[in-house]
C-alpha cells in the first residue's frame, strides 16, 4: 500500500502563488508516476500534471501550462506542484495520484492505483 498526504492548500488571491506538497509513505517512491488532479464543485476530474518516477518526463494540460510545474524529491518521497499566476477557474479540490509505473513517458489515462484525501485550493478574484 502507499498511503499518499496532500497538503499546502489554502487561499490566495488571483496571481498569487501556491505549492502543493505530497508526501508518500508506505511503499519505495521509486518506480512510481505521480500525478496531481484536481476537481471543482460541479465538475469532473481533471488531470493537472504527471511526472514520470525519473522525473525527467513531465506533462500538463493547456490550461495550466506555463503557469504550474510538477516536480519530485525522491529521497524525501513527495512530489510538488508549484502554482503560479493562480486565476479563479483553478479554485477547486486538488488529489495527488501515484501508480507503479517504470515507463519514460507517463500515460495520464491509465488507472491510477493510489490517491490521496485532497486539499482545497481556492483563489479569490
Amino acid at each position: 500500500q502507499v498511503q499518499l498526504v496532500e497538503s499546502g492548500g489554502g487561499l490566495v488571491q488571483a496571481g498569487g502563488s501556491l505549492r502543493l506538497s505530497c508526501a508518500t509513505s508506505g511503499r519505495t517512491f521509486s518506480g512510481y508516476a505521480m500525478g496531481w488532479f484536481r476537481q471543482a464543485p460541479g465538475k469532473e476530474r481533471e488531470f493537472v500534471a504527471t511526472i514520470s518516477w525519473t522525473g525527467g518526463n513531465t506533462m500538463y494540460p493547456d490550461s495550466v501550462k506555463g503557469r504550474f510545474i510538477i516536480s519530485r524529491d525522491n529521497a524525501k518521497n513527495t512530489v510538488y506542484l508549484q502554482m503560479n499566476s493562480l486565476k479563479p477557474e483553478d479554485a477547486a479540490v486538488y488529489y495527488c495520484a501515484a501508480r507503479r509505473d517504470y515507463s519514460a513517458v507517463v500515460v495520464v489515462g491509465r488507472p491510477w492505483d493510489y490517491w490521496g484525501q485532497g486539499t482545497q485550493v481556492t483563489v479569490s478574484s
